[in-house]
């Protein structure tokens, strides 16, 4: 009954959802009145939504502008759209020719899209099964090694990965794989001192340093609050 509502879906398609909500409403006879006061909430905005599906329906390429709070940064990117999924969140795959690899966009990050009029060509791929997560690496992607103390065995749980050994410490060495290394930095700075990249080093190195800009920031903001407070007084 949400998905119905959702702004930009096809007539068509609007009302074979409500045929089958009304068949499951049925079957399920007095258990299925609890939905009735039930309240799900999309945080696609409409008109993002609306334009990833007619782009779809019509075979026709987009261009937006996407936020990547891993990089802190908009990008441009022309994107042949695959199709729309719901995990969590609304999000769209598509082919991205910035990248020119399958890519997947989440539709509350969109700031700006265009239908362009060039035709929508993603190559033959095989769409992937997202029920139990999203963020499915492939194997070619960069190999990156964590070592987590206790506190950090979540990353275990959160992260799909290759292996995840025990240590002496209780904590565990998690081997997993992402197309951007980079991405992992916030992670790092997460873990603070319940973890840390081992490898690759580069991305160790930019770990660290990120974690020492990063106090250095907090020491000037706190000391800065001491001198001007000494000031006034």
């Amino acid at each position: 009954r949400a998905v119905a509502t959702l702004p930009g879906l096809r007539e068509g398609d609007r009302q074979a959802l409500l045929r089958a909500t009304a068949k499951v409403e049925t079957a399920a006879g007095e258990a299925g009145d609890a939905s009735a006061r039930l309240s799900v909430t999309f945080e696609s905005e409409g008109g993002v939504f609306a334009d990833v599906d007619r782009a779809i329906a019509e075979r026709r390429r987009l261009w937006i502008r996407y936020y990547s709070p891993a990089r802190d940064e908009l990008t441009e990117r022309e994107i042949d759209p695959i199709r729309l999924v719901s995990v969590g969140h609304t999000y769209v795959e598509a082919w991205c020719h910035r990248s020119e690899a399958r890519r997947t966009f989440r539709l509350d990050r969109v700031a700006e899209i265009k239908i362009l009029d060039e035709p929508s060509a993603p190559p033959e791929i095989e769409l992937r099964d997202l029920s139990e997560a999203l963020v499915q690496p492939a194997a070619e992607d960069p190999e990156v090694v964590v070592e987590v103390g206790p506190a950090g065995r979540w990353v275990a749980e959160y992260y799909p990965h290759d292996s995840a050994d025990e240590l002496p410490d209780g904590g565990l060495r998690i081997t997993l794989r992402t197309p951007d290394p980079a991405s992992l930095r916030r992670l790092a700075l997460r873990l603070g001192g319940d973890g840390r990249i081992v490898s690759p080093p580069e991305l160790a190195d930019a770990a660290r340093r990120a974690a020492r800009e990063a106090l250095a920031a907090y020491d000037h903001v706190v000391h800065g609050d001491e001198e001007g407070q000494g000031q006034a007084f």
